[in-house]
């Protein structure tokens, strides 16, 4: 197998982002999100928004990805201090018909979650197991992620909707906690091409 040459990628990102193609822009919508507290389960509302722009191809010798480079900001209603922020890259792979999500979060994780999907699939779903979440030591002994699911599924009036379950083994606990989040989220800006496209 010749793992050096590389393909000759389309210019332009949008027309091949498969399943992706329908997230590209930025959104805003208000969510549910349930986590642990000392007391039990806590659920929250939440004001998010996204932007999820084109990148160039990217290739790994005969490895081609075309993608979205995002931006999760999140607030609580009437307040402007951040409750949760992440970036990462959404990737699709056509030759594979692969997806690949990662993520950072400035509470020192990352992750790296995959699934597969058709390139007109109208939902999805990406897992990253224990082994692809890399957490620092106080999340890894108090609250380890032991799995995380995202599932997204688009709708016919243009908008998305996302569920994500992240299961944790929190410190003195006999169970995993299913953290979740869901949201429905509107488009308020279309996408700006990638550079390459312009």
């Amino acid at each position: 197998m010749d793992i050096f040459t590389e393909p000759t990628p389309a210019a332009d990102t949008l027309a091949n982002l498969g399943p992706l193609r329908p997230l590209a822009g930025t959104w805003s919508g208000t969510g549910i999100d349930t986590h642990p507290t000392r007391t039990g389960p806590e659920d929250n509302a939440y004001v998010e928004r996204i932007v999820l722009e084109p990148i160039d191809a990217q290739t790994n010798g005969p490895q081609l990805f075309y993608g979205l480079r995002y931006h999760v900001h999140i607030t609580k209603p009437g307040e402007s201090q951040t409750f949760h922020d992440q970036v990462g890259y959404w990737l699709w792979e056509p030759a594979t018909s692969g997806l690949l999500l990662t993520l950072a979060i400035p509470r020192g994780q990352v992750a790296l979650a995959a699934g597969h999907a058709a390139a007109d699939a109208r939902s999805f779903t990406v897992e990253a197991p224990r082994s692809a979440i890399v957490s620092n030591p106080f999340l890894e002994r108090a609250f380890r992620t032991e799995r995380f699911a995202m599932t997204i599924t688009v709708h016919n009036d243009g908008s998305w909707s996302y569920k994500q379950d992240t299961h944790l083994a929190v410190l003195g606990g006999d169970q995993r906690f299913h953290h979740t989040d869901r949201n429905v989220l509107t488009r308020v800006a279309p996408p700006t091409p990638n550079p390459m496209a312009r």
